[in-house]
């Protein structure tokens, strides 16, 4: 008797990412209850399954979801509201100014829902996300069918969100604990940045970080500048105080880390911390250049993030991907550095791993969930198809992204987004809040 199972993908190329540098060829994957149960020859698989549904897909490449494992989603509303301009500059003069006026319950609700959307089209099936209230957050990521590990934010100066760091931690606590039954939502703990969060603050971060066994996603490192603030204020480096404080471990995910020396090095790899590599936001930001290269040769797990659309302009794993690569060969003068199934999994199982996730996330293994994305290969742009990993990274774009699949459930099919909104309805969410911002 056939084995029935709810969905039986066939594609030409499968891409497992665990084990590293394997392409499968007409291999099919079978789900059962949002979890892989199989991955065999297609031939095998017809006659092993009977399939609730059945999905051929005859030159496609089958990767594991995308996972971005640094955002603000909700700022997507302030996509090229203040663009070409120095981080401080930026922050200071544009985006805190307009956060301020503007950042509320259905600001972050609109905003985060336009950005799953843009995700979800872009075959991200995980959001590693930092911003302002967390409930309506979890909504819009949860009404479009993302995964995503929402940041418990922590600052020393108010914010419409709350008025100082025990307010932060009150809301966002209160609502982790409002969400943790929810199969696609999880959390994480989120000082924003050395800069912005006081010891007292990061000593409760770390203890409640330990208590609760999950991530703390922190800014460390972006510019010269903050570790030059640094010096004068606590006089020594931004990891340096970390390290200090009890917050440096393997659950910490440095987003940016772009400014490191010999000894920064040393303290991440010697806490086992991850990195969140945002090429596209350091390069706008003339952040500069962080050393990835180096990073993964040393050991450290570095996974991709696009940062928020404010400062990117988009949320594009396909655009990072591409350019961690380009920016590791270029920097060096090492056209190996980050090859391109280093690449993939970086926006794959690194992420996964760095959020705690990787023995259910990450990649097409059996008992994993079924987060997947299918990418076409059939258009002439990306024709002849010598490595099809080589193509994900070097040629193909989100707009060539047919299918996905989040916990087993079809999010994109045929490359239209399978949401309750409307494009038309969500081209209005954005109208509304520019009118609002332009005010």
């Amino acid at each position: 008797m056939p084995e029935v199972v709810d969905l039986l993908i066939s594609p030409r190329w499968t891409v497992p990412v665990v084990p590293d540098n394997l392409v499968l060829e007409h291999h099919s994957v079978a789900v059962r209850d949002g979890a892989i149960v199989a991955v065999l020859p297609t031939a095998e698989a017809r006659q092993r399954f009977e399939p609730r549904e059945s999905v051929t897909l005859p030159d496609h490449v089958l990767i594991p979801g995308l996972i971005n494992l640094h955002c603000h989603a909700a700022m997507t509303l302030m996509r090229g509201i203040a663009d070409d301009l120095p981080l401080m500059q930026w922050l200071q003069e544009a985006i805190w100014p307009a956060e301020g006026r503007h950042v509320s319950d259905a600001f972050v609700r609109d905003g985060t829902l336009l950005a799953a959307a843009e995700m979800l089209r872009g075959g991200v099936t995980t959001c590693n996300d930092m911003y302002f209230f967390p409930d309506a957050a979890a909504s819009a990521f949860t009404d479009a069918g993302l995964r995503a590990t929402i940041g418990v934010a922590v600052l020393d100066f108010p914010t419409p969100y709350a008025a100082d760091a025990d307010q932060y931690l009150a809301r966002g606590l209160a609502a982790r604990d409002r969400w943790k039954q929810h199969p696609l939502i999880d959390f994480a703990m989120a000082p924003h940045a050395p800069y912005t969060v006081s010891d007292a603050s990061f000593e409760r971060v770390r203890t409640l970080a330990a208590e609760l066994d999950c991530p703390i996603h922190i800014h460390v490192h972006e510019t010269a500048g903050e570790i030059a603030d640094s010096m004068a204020a606590h006089g020594m480096r931004p990891l340096a105080r970390l390290e200090r404080l009890g917050i440096l471990g393997d659950n910490v995910i440095a987003v940016h880390a772009v400014h490191l020396d010999d000894a920064d090095f040393e303290r991440l790899q010697r806490h086992g911390c991850a990195i969140a590599h945002c090429p596209s936001s350091n390069m706008k930001l003339a952040s500069g250049i962080a050393p990835t290269a180096r990073m993964l040769a040393n050991g450290l797990r570095v996974g991709l993030g696009t940062d928020g659309a404010a400062s990117n302009n988009r949320l594009d794993l396909f655009t990072e991907m591409r350019q961690a690569a380009l920016l590791a060969k270029v920097s060096t003068g090492d056209a190996t550095a980050i090859p391109a199934h280093t690449a993939l999994r970086m926006a794959t199982m690194n992420a996964a791993e760095a959020l705690g996730a990787g023995a259910h996330l990450g990649s097409i293994e059996v008992g994993k969930r079924a987060d997947l994305c299918a990418v076409s290969l059939e258009a002439p742009e990306t024709r002849p198809v010598f490595d099809p990993v080589s193509h994900l990274v070097y040629v193909a774009g989100r707009e060539h992204v047919q299918e996905v699949w989040v916990d087993g459930e079809r999010r994109v099919r045929k490359g239209k987004l399978m949401l309750r909104n409307s494009n038309n309805e969500l081209i209005g969410i954005s109208a509304l809040w520019q009118t609002r911002l332009e005010s």
